[in-house]
């Protein structure tokens, strides 16, 4: 029996490189409409848009009325923001093929990037008209997607609601809908919600996905686990759901399951800088300061450019107390990424323990002005004038802090401690009594700053006296 054969496919380079040849040397040569299709796809794929439009061009010189071409080339315009001659383009081919819906759905994607939505909308509106029912979610999602855009939360909230009727899979649905609801406030009701998807469906991995996004971003981080864990259950490989079930564990403080489940997450996933990052931190709050240092070193060879890798790294470092090392990295996350008051935190306590205590100061300002209701900030920085010895220079800084966050009973309690140094014994009972107030278990911080015996027994009858 003669066996089969495949037919050969045409070599597309070949092609490619006659139509360079062909605009070097200003030539006309002939190509049918499927090579300048292809040609097109060639250009489009390296993300050379200037020659694929060329090529749709020259395309078009010789097939005005081709689809795929116009379709091409009105989608390269709308990617240099030249909306309105795309638009004319997509206009025209209306001409040639009426009610094709791969033109109306390029329309309405061009009038959402100009800004234009209610446009935006009818097209899709109109497009519903023509398609089947099953077919009608990624529409649907693309109202949705408009609505969005133009801050009608609660209109964009029934559309993609209308699509996940039709496709529960729709991720992106899924995704945006819980973005919307958590926009309106309404995380908390829509638990029912993604209960009934999951009815209709038990076994939508996604329905599950997602209704443990919504019980983390509630904070409830138990409930978020059983769902995520139904999620993989159904699906063993998914990866998403592994790494945000590490996230929950994170913020459980259950650090040995969340870097159970990052790794299990790369055992699904390519490694990425910010997978790596996260592994990396898992093994900082074990206090495996070695794999967290290889594993952020791991991020960084994957992305230079990753900031919070220099800043893991630099951590690992001060634990090292390789403090020049340490500052190096640092600095190198800042260059980064200068709007993080974390780093200018260790930037300022890196400083200090080398002993710049001018740049120290510096650098714990710039970390207050960033994040000026980050508690630390003031308690680091006011604790480097208290190791000077300038007391009252220390109350001033937590002072300040409690102009932003007067409710703190643990920077009361440091002004306690500044003021009792300092001698300012009135002031300090005032203090005292507002801590107390605020929460009176947190006292015991204070007898870190009065090691001496008879102090803390004087110190303890007075709070004593409070609490009765």
């Amino acid at each position: 029996m003669q066996p089969e054969f495949e037919e050969r496919q045409p070599d597309w380079r070949d092609s490619v490189q006659r139509f360079e040849v062909m605009l070097k040397n200003q030539e006309h040569q002939f190509f049918d409409l499927d090579t300048y299709e292809h040609i097109v796809e060639h250009y489009i794929g390296e993300g050379n848009w200037e020659r694929a439009l060329q090529a749709c061009e020259y395309g078009l010189e010789h097939f005005p009325y081709s689809l795929e071409l116009l379709l091409d080339k009105a989608h390269l315009l709308a990617q240099k923001q030249r909306y309105e001659e795309s638009l004319e383009l997509l206009e025209r081919a209306s001409l040639f093929h009426p009610h094709d819906l791969d033109v109306l759905f390029m329309q309405g994607g061009i009038y959402n990037m100009m800004g234009e939505y209610e446009q935006s909308v009818e097209v899709y509106e109109e497009m519903l008209r023509y398609i089947e029912d099953g077919d009608k979610d990624d529409v649907l999602f693309q109202i949705g997607q408009a609505y969005q855009n133009s801050g009608k939360y609660e209109d964009a909230i029934k559309y993609y609601k209308s699509s996940l009727e039709l496709n529960l899979d729709n991720e992106s649905a899924l995704y945006e809908l819980a973005f919307c609801l958590e926009i309106m406030g309404q995380l908390e009701d829509s638990i029912d919600y993604y209960n009934e998807l999951i009815d209709r469906d038990p076994y939508s991995y996604n329905a599950w996905y997602n209704l443990g996004i919504v019980y983390s971003k509630l904070g409830r981080y138990e409930e978020s686990l059983h769902a995520y864990d139904y999620a993989t259950v159904i699906k063993d490989d998914f990866s998403s759901a592994y790494f945000n079930m590490a996230n929950a564990y994170m913020n459980l403080e259950r650090f040995e399951e969340a870097n159970t489940y990052y790794l299990r997450t790369l055992q699904f996933e390519s490694p990425t800088a910010d997978l790596h990052c996260h592994i990396g931190a898992s093994f900082e709050k074990l206090k495996d300061f070695g794999k967290a240092l290889e594993n952020y070193r791991e991020a960084l060879k994957l992305d230079k450019e990753w900031d919070e890798a220099w800043f893991g790294v630099s951590v690992c470092l001060a634990v090292e107390e390789k403090w020049v090392e340490a500052l190096n990295c640092i600095r190198k996350a800042i260059k980064i990424n200068d709007f993080i008051a974390d780093y200018w935190l260790l930037v300022a306590d890196l400083e200090y323990k080398i002993g710049n205590v001018i740049s120290s100061a510096e650098a714990f300002e710039k970390a207050a002005d960033l994040d000026p209701e980050f508690e630390d900030v003031w308690l680091k920085w006011s604790l480097t004038l208290f190791d000077q010895g300038d007391f009252k220079q220390a109350y001033e800084i937590i002072q300040e802090g409690l102009d932003t966050i007067p409710d703190s009973a643990t920077l009361y309690y440091r002004a306690v401690a500044y003021l009792l140094h300092g001698g300012e014994y009135k002031e300090a009972l005032v203090h005292l009594e507002i801590a107390l107030a605020l929460d009176y278990d947190a006292h015991e911080q204070l007898y870190i700053f009065f090691p001496e015996l008879e102090k803390q027994k004087a110190l303890f009858k007075l709070i004593e006296q409070h609490r009765k």
